[in-house]
């Protein structure tokens, strides 16, 4: 089976956006989830998740299915409509892009 990422190379998809009063900052291929009142705020936090599940993951030296998990629908799902409505804002949403995971090095 070909993954995506291994513990050499690959990116993580990102998405913050708000539900109710909540800021959610959502790393898709890792399931990590952050949450607060600032979107700056819960992104930081995201990237710092990031970099440290990276990290271990080198560390412990695990399989790559790791790296490589299946992310919620409802996040795959809002993905998507992004990506259709890249030049579009969506109220609801902070940012998203892909992150490589070179910066976790």
């Amino acid at each position: 089976m070909r993954y995506r990422n291994t513990l050499q190379k690959g990116s993580v998809r990102y998405i913050v956006f708000k539900e109710q009063d909540r800021w959610y900052a959502v790393a898709l291929e890792f399931n990590i989830i952050e949450a607060g009142d600032d979107p700056r705020e819960v992104l930081m936090l995201l990237f710092e998740a990031i970099q440290g599940y990276v990290k271990s993951a080198r560390k412990i030296k695990c399989r790559p299915h790791i790296l490589n998990q299946k992310a919620e629908k409802k996040y795959e799902d809002l993905w998507d409509v992004l990506q259709e409505k890249k030049n579009k804002p969506i109220p609801s949403v902070f940012t998203f892009g892909e992150k490589s995971l070179a910066f976790a090095s």
